[in-house]
């Protein structure tokens, strides 16, 4: 009999336990699932929280409960893996063993990493919505808020979901002029790229929306501290952001337990992988899903999902004692929300650039554009997150791979990445 254990029952660690189970129902295959407790948190509904369309329990359920029949939960926290002897030890002190080990633990928010960010403003004038205790205290927060300024900033990459600062950034111009009160209220976006995001194209036109939406874009900032007292925001090129209210998103990092295994991941215990395979590139009988892997990719849902097929079919290999095959090849689906009613769509992968057109065909969804339909679409993906993606199922017409059909590709531009070569996407 073969243990496959998977550490972590969030996006990725729930859709590939349930995808392993259905692609092992006629074989004795073991399947094992462990987290630190059983709520299992639709993280994309944070953003909402803040603008008082979602409250917290909204966006949470049973992690059990998501879990598909013949798969054994356990509520504990993990240790560290043992590779020689092929165990993951628990926090509890027992053990389980395993032929294949599946890493899903996510990525942690290190707010104390950050000088002065749990100062005595924490929770006060400065906040997160990257967890329901901060997105909720920030609702009560913006609905007193009638004037003065509000700096969102990234403390530094990688993140979890990098549009997010920026879909909160635009709805919170939205919210403002709802209010009546968005000429009283000057809003900055401060990161640490050199532009709004991550991919250089996409970043050009997220940064004329900023413009438009006159919204202060601080490029090339890396947070150094926070000086609570002063309401004072400073990098470390000495540069300082004063605000009235400050949403910081704080440093991540992957799970402890990576850091206290030996070789297994990088310096932000994020777990090293084949970027193709996912499979660790220090034991063959571990990989890794989601935002625990470093792969050059988003931190977002979406990418957890487009790699659960290729998962299954390395550790199906693996199990059988053949070396994997399957590729991912980093494809990346987000909305973004931009307010007023509107979203736009952005779609890419590890070699291609997003770029205008329609997905997943020419008669898909407007990408790279401001739509009605977008937004539409972002809010009904909460309904196929539940009853769709967690339960590991396939979307009729949206391969795993990125789609070229209804993409302009023609002169569009495309990041090839030579054989062999590791990125990170910051």
């Amino acid at each position: 009999m073969k243990h496959i254990v998977i550490i972590g029952g969030g996006t990725g660690g729930t859709l590939a336990a349930n995808r392993l189970r259905r692609h092992f129902a006629e074989e004795e295959v073991v399947i094992d699932v462990v987290d630190g407790n059983d709520d299992h948190l639709y993280q994309p509904g944070l953003l909402f929280i803040p603008f008082g369309i979602l409250n917290h329990e909204d966006i949470v359920r049973s992690r059990t409960a998501q879990l598909h029949e013949g798969i054994r939960m356990h509520i504990d926290t993990v240790d560290h893996i043992d590779p020689h002897s092929h165990r993951v030890v628990l926090g509890g002190g027992s053990s389980l063993p395993y032929d294949a080990c599946v890493i899903a633990s996510g990525s942690v928010l290190l707010p104390q990493a950050t000088e002065g960010l749990l100062g005595p403003g924490w929770m006060e004038s400065v906040f997160t919505f990257y967890d329901p205790v901060g997105a909720t205290a920030l609702a009560r927060s913006l609905g007193a808020f009638q004037h003065g300024r509000i700096v969102i900033d990234i403390a530094d990459m990688p993140i979890k979901c990098p549009v997010a600062p920026l879909e909160f950034t635009f709805l919170a111009d939205w919210y403002f002029h709802e209010k009546g009160v968005r000429d009283d209220v000057s809003i900055t976006f401060a990161t640490p790229l050199s532009g709004a995001f991550t991919k250089p194209v996409c970043s050009t036109s997220l940064g004329h929306l900023l413009e438009e939406k006159h919204v202060e874009l601080v490029p090339d900032f890396l947070c150094s501290s926070v000086d609570e007292d002063r309401h004072i925001i400073a990098s470390y090129d000495g540069r300082e952001l004063p605000y009235d209210l400050a949403v910081v998103v704080p440093i991540h990092e992957g799970a402890p337990f990576v850091g206290r295994t030996e070789g297994l991941g990088d310096a932000l215990n994020f777990v090293k992988v084949d970027p193709a395979t996912l499979q660790s590139t220090s034991y063959p009988d571990i990989f890794a899903i989601g935002d625990a892997a470093d792969i050059p990719a988003s931190k977002a849902g979406s990418v957890a999902h487009f790699e659960g097929e290729v998962l299954v079919r390395n550790v199906d290999a693996v199990l059988r004692g053949v070396a994997p095959s399957a590729a991912f090849d980093g494809h990346v689906n987000c909305f973004v929300e931009t307010g007023f009613g509107k979203a736009l769509l952005i779609d890419y992968n590890y070699d291609q650039e997003p770029v205008p057109g329609h997905f997943p065909s020419a008669l898909g969804l407007p990408l790279m554009k401001e739509s009605r339909m977008n937004h539409v679409a972002k809010l009904l993906f909460q309904w196929f997150y539940w009853h769709g993606l967690l339960p590991g199922r396939e979307i009729p017409g949206i391969p795993d791979a990125m789609p070229l059909s209804g993409k302009q590709l023609v002169g569009a531009v495309q990041e090839r990445v030579p054989a062999g070569t590791r990125r990170k996407e910051h």
